[in-house]
């Protein structure tokens, strides 16, 4: 059986506009469940503090540890790690290839990896999130600074955010956590983590919209024009069979 003509125009547009729909939920979830690093005042050649925001993308298992990576090239003298409630956290360091210079003092290694892992029990449940921050600088002379991580579930799998992004191509599935420094980046109000007890660190010399929102917004509207033409189908079909 058919639809008459007046509803068959209208029920393929909303069908479209559902498929739409469904996919722009579907991206905004992924997009929503990235590992993300931001900063309100970190700044070349100066200090910051940086938010890494780790939310749960697991419907079953909970997130137990977060291992971040410094690479050489992110290499900070000083860099310290904000407690978390629930969570124990340590510093690996790693030599410099060239010795640096910090408030005069030389420098010969940094902080490369940083580990948070739960406490027994704990972690980031399904369907929730956490900010685990870092202190530091100078922060390198750069437009921007990449940060691969790697979390952890309780069932023993992983999720690696080491792809790197490259301009003028697609996001990869699993991007690293990039902080930008540029003008139009860096100064961008943040979330932070909970105060916590003073931090440990290494010393060598001294929130984010849900980037899914607007599509979610757009396959919404889109969703309401199709219906109201379904509504004037309909009413249009009615005057038809009446007259």
């Amino acid at each position: 059986m058919s639809l008459p003509r007046p509803l068959a125009r209208p029920a393929v547009l909303l069908l479209a506009v559902l498929t739409a729909l469904a996919a722009s939920v579907a991206a905004a979830t992924s997009a929503a469940a990235h590992v993300t690093v931001s900063s309100a005042d970190a700044a070349p050649g100066g200090y910051g503090k940086l938010t890494f925001r780790v939310p749960n993308e697991s419907d079953t298992a909970s997130t137990v540890a977060l291992r971040i990576q410094i690479p050489e090239a992110s290499a900070m003298g000083s860099l310290r790690a904000q407690p978390v409630p629930g969570w124990t956290v340590s510093l690996t360091t790693a030599d410099l290839a060239e010795p640096g210079e910090v408030h005069g003092r030389e420098i010969t290694s940094y902080v490369s990896v940083v580990e948070y892992r739960a406490v027994d029990g704990g972690g980031i449940a399904p369907g929730q999130f956490q900010e685990f921050a870092l202190s530091g600088g100078p922060i390198p002379e750069v437009e921007e600074l990449s940060f691969p991580a790697v979390q952890s579930y309780s069932d023993g799998s992983e999720s690696a955010w080491i792809e790197p992004t490259v301009a003028g191509q697609e996001e990869p599935e699993r991007p690293a956590p990039v902080l930008s420094l540029t003008s139009e980046g860096s100064g961008t109000a943040t979330d932070t983590a909970a105060s916590g007890p003073a931090a440990t660190g290494h010393d060598a010399g001294g929130h984010t919209d849900d980037p899914g929102a607007p599509a979610l917004f757009v396959a919404i509207l889109a969703l309401l024009t199709a219906l109201a033409g379904v509504v004037l189908g309909v009413r249009a079909h009615r005057r038809t069979v009446s007259s």
